[in-house]
């Protein structure tokens, strides 16, 4: 039988690929193309018009740093939003702090949803059904342009690049609003790229956030399968409070009852993911 390969073209001339071991879904929805397949090596993935979104094999990576990082930064989350996150990981990991009492999860592309409940269930678990969860098919700048002030604790985006889609939530009139919805402590994260080879990401968006909150940094993670080197996380706050204390970090984990859910976010990493390497500290407004 001749071989099945996915091709990602992810930059002008470097890429990766995946062998496919079975198709599992192809859609065109009404923002973008959907393709869910299962891998020889990384289990069942998700492709976002030919981009890789998320695997089997290292989402725990992204969405445990993506999430795990702003809610232990804060000193006691009650109410979350996440914009994005179709795949439902994010919301999983914020429904195992104790401390939250709600979490909004706002997707653009019910597809997204429907597509991973049905092929990529594990990643979400049961956090689809939780009462503290609100899902909400929508548009999230809107849903943050109507949100009251002060009513989120931590914002986290997990959306494509600044194209397409996801381009609305990397603007000024987002971030702006951003602002006004957090509470005075509170933080919002989101994926700024791979500053390897997309260092105008983060430093464009670093610049915009610099413009509505006074304390705006970044962390990384290494995601095997979005390639090019560390992948930056940047976050954003009213107060400074992004502490690298390693023994508070693992206090609040431990009160939030995440220690020990883990497979890549620890205390110790959590403080050093903020000790950035000088090539993508340059990305970064300076203070």
């Amino acid at each position: 039988m001749d071989e099945v390969w996915i091709n990602e073209t992810l930059y002008v001339a470097w890429g990766q690929r995946f062998r496919i071991r079975r198709e599992l879904a192809r859609v065109k929805s009404d923002f973008q193309d959907i393709v869910v397949f299962e891998s020889e090596t990384h289990g069942r993935v998700l492709v976002l018009d030919g981009v890789i979104q998320i695997t089997e094999a290292d989402e725990f990576v992204y969405q445990e740093m993506l999430t795990h990082v702003p809610l232990l930064a804060h000193a006691g989350p009650r109410n979350v939003l996440i914009i994005g996150a179709g795949d439902g990981g994010v919301l999983r990991r914020v429904l195992l702090h104790r401390t939250v009492q709600r979490a909004v999860m706002v997707e653009i592309d019910g597809e997204v949803v429907r597509l991973s409940k049905e092929f990529l269930p594990g990643i979400a678990g049961t956090a689809w059904d939780d009462p503290r969860a609100e899902v909400i098919i929508g548009d999230g700048v809107d849903y943050v342009v109507r949100a009251p002030a002060a009513s989120f604790d931590v914002i986290i985006v997990d959306s494509t690049d600044p194209v397409g889609v996801g381009e609305v939530l990397f603007t000024d009139e987002f971030y702006r609003h951003c602002a006004r919805v957090l509470t005075t402590d509170g933080i919002i994260v989101n994926q700024c790229g791979v500053p390897f080879m997309q260092s105008d990401e983060l430093r464009e968006t670093s610049r915009r956030r610099a413009r509505f909150f006074p304390y705006v940094s970044a962390y990384v993670v290494a995601v095997p399968t979005y390639v090019g080197g560390f992948m930056t996380l940047g976050v954003a706050c009213n107060a400074e409070g992004l502490t690298a204390d390693v023994e508070r970090i693992r206090q609040r984990a431990k009160q939030a009852g995440i220690l020990g859910t883990t497979r890549y976010w620890s205390p110790e990493l959590q403080a050093a993911a903020f000790a950035l390497p000088p090539y993508i500290a340059e990305c970064l407004p300076r203070r």
